[in-house]
């Protein structure tokens, strides 16, 4: 079974509908780079209200290490998730489990970075370019998805409720990440956009 991601949480309600409709994650973005962005005290009060068993991700971006520490100290989340420059060992000194978003809006050429982060959990394949934030509602060509890698993928990148299921059928992911393809506006969730991503890939 396919797992569900839904990030980009900006509203305490969001995420609680989220949980109900058995998504496997919900993340909160705290980089200033993005548009979704929350506070330390906004992304606190959503992963406080969910319940157990729903992981908690919290997304960074090229962020100094003092702040991401913070986040860890302050919020508390179940996993980290980095969607910039940086390096496996950097990304393991805060000792948390973690995601590596691998930017695929080169195409092919951005392949090589797969093997650059031995440590993290999972990588995530977003359809972004280089150096842009994630939350773009670019996608990219699923059938680049790897299938000789031990470490669980992710797919992400213009995912909703009419492509995620072919998304699927291609890449063969372990979870899809989905962000704009659930909102009426960046960081407001869209409760029936939700409910039919959800449907997609249950059906699958």
């Amino acid at each position: 079974m396919t797992r569900i991601k839904c990030c980009g949480m900006t509203r305490v309600e969001d995420a609680l509908l989220a949980a109900e409709l058995g998504v496997d994650a919900i993340g909160v973005v705290l980089t200033a780079h993005s548009k979704r962005q929350v506070s330390l005290a906004q992304a606190r009060a959503i992963v406080q209200a969910m319940p157990p068993f729903v992981a908690t991700v919290a997304l960074c971006m090229d962020d100094e290490a003092n702040f991401v520490q913070e986040i860890i100290d302050t919020v508390r989340p179940s996993m980290l998730q980095f969607h910039g420059s940086e390096s496996d060992e950097w990304c393991k000194q805060f000792g948390q489990p973690y995601l590596k978003a691998i930017a695929m809006g080169e195409g092919a050429a951005a392949l090589y970075q797969l093997h650059d982060h031995p440590h993290a959990a999972g990588l995530l394949l977003d359809g972004h370019g280089l150096g842009e934030p994630g939350g773009s509602g670019k996608s990219f060509d699923w059938s680049l998805m790897p299938r000789d890698l031990k470490q669980p993928l992710i797919l992400a990148g213009g995912l909703n409720a009419a492509n995620v299921a072919a998304a699927i059928g291609v890449a063969k992911p372990w979870a899809v990440d989905v962000s704009s393809g659930i909102e009426s506006a960046p960081g407001v969730k869209d409760h029936g956009k939700m409910r039919e991503f959800v449907a997609a890939v249950r059906a699958v």
